[in-house]
């Protein structure tokens, strides 16, 4: 039996090179510090767990999940929305439960799209987006990310051609892999451009609980008109250090959410009904943790980028996710300046040209090793006099 025609068009998994590579290294006893992985290193905090504990004693969790996702955790979806943002949410109509934000970005051009049609990504961006593409047979062209612009896309750089065609256009903000993060003057833009073109806007706001410098990240949704003109996808992976419980949720637009709902009732009865009841716990009650986590990353940050600039590695701080979107040195291409990392210094990078063609010249960085590991490293690269003036 061959793998199907859709199965043989996917792109292969970028990070899993780069895992492979580590791994090698990690065999040969080497102690390699790992900042190319995007898993969250700390733990789901307690309360929550606890709360999945107590959920799974309850014998009515052990049954099928109503195809749609339990009202109480569509509700705590829409508390939190309120709270945090003052977004009004109806959880009947707008609200989508997902097994994480990954599978409804991969799911949603084929909940909306046809064959042939255009979708509009950023690049540098998330690599899975291409996975949607593939199992969808749709085509799609890219936007450029560009420092001079705060790694946001340049609208007027898009041709009419574009614009009439496309059919969904994807954003992520704060970003991966650049840390940039948008203004809701941007999206205020961004919701005209889609309702104008006729354009359905999908923002990925996975890194959403994660700013800096006291600056909270902004909902799309928080822009007048946006939940007519598209969705916003959400994940508790990040927020939460749930990333292994694989739960999330799209909100916003009626007809799209109704899109991916029907798509999914296709495809799975939803979540397991304990994990659903513990994720309402962690959105709804205390977010004393979160708190806490935006501060350990900020921290880190600080640290990454107060060392990078000691050894003359003259890079610009991140102003949200746990990434930083680092310049490679003169004399190296992305992938290059990774394996020699790796091999010289047992330091593992995110190669930028995997994130896409305006990815060339980065390395992406992430703040998931603890603070001392983050001098270790920077310590490592300081020997190899790459830096010295």
């Amino acid at each position: 039996m061959e793998m199907s025609n859709r199965l043989k068009s996917l792109p292969s998994q970028f990070f899993a090179t780069l895992v492979k590579k580590v791994a090698v290294a990690v065999s040969e006893g080497r102690d390699v510090i790992n900042f190319g992985q995007g898993n969250p290193d700390q733990p789901t905090p307690k309360h929550i767990v606890q709360a999945l504990q107590k959920a799974v004693e309850n014998p009515d969790t052990h049954k099928y999940s109503p195809f749609r996702g339990t009202d109480e955790f569509k509700q705590a979806a829409a508390d939190f929305y309120k709270r945090e943002y003052n977004v009004d949410l109806d959880p009947a109509s707008e609200i989508a439960v997902l097994f994480g934000a990954k599978i409804g970005l991969v799911e949603l051009p084929m909940a909306l799209m046809n064959e042939g049609d255009l979708l509009l990504l950023p690049d540098p961006g998330y690599p899975d987006y291409l996975s949607g593409v593939g199992m969808a047979n749709i085509t799609y062209d890219t936007m450029p990310l560009h420092s001079k612009n705060g790694f946001l896309p340049d609208f007027k750089e898009l041709t009419d051609k574009q614009k009439e065609k496309a059919k969904l256009m994807y954003l992520n903000y704060p970003n991966n892999p650049t840390g940039a993060t948008a203004t809701l003057d941007f999206f205020e833009k961004t919701v005209q451009l889609g309702l104008d073109k006729k354009i359905g806007i999908v923002h990925d706001f996975a890194y959403g609980a994660i700013g800096f410098d006291g600056q909270k990240p902004v909902s799309f949704m928080q822009a007048e008109g946006a939940k007519e003109a598209g969705i916003e996808l959400y994940t508790l992976s990040k927020t939460y250090n749930m990333a292994g419980w694989r739960v999330g949720f799209a909100v916003g637009n009626a007809k799209m959410i109704e899109a991916i709902n029907l798509l999914q009732d296709h495809l799975f009865v939803s979540l397991f009904p304990a994990v659903q009841s513990a994720s309402a716990t962690a959105l709804t009650e205390s977010q004393a943790c979160v708190d806490e986590l935006v501060s350990l990353y900020e921290d880190r940050r600080n640290t990454l980028i107060a060392e990078c600039n000691r050894i003359g590695w003259k890079v610009t701080a991140p102003k949200g996710s746990f990434f930083a979107w680092l310049p490679v040195p003169e004399g190296f291409k992305s992938e290059e300046f990774s394996d020699f990392l790796l091999a010289n210094a047992d330091v593992a990078v995110a190669a930028g040209n995997g994130f896409g063609v305006n990815g060339e010249g980065y390395v992406r960085v992430g703040l998931l090793v603890d603070e001392e590991r983050i001098i270790e490293a920077i310590s490592r690269i300081e020997r190899l006099n790459i830096f010295a003036t």
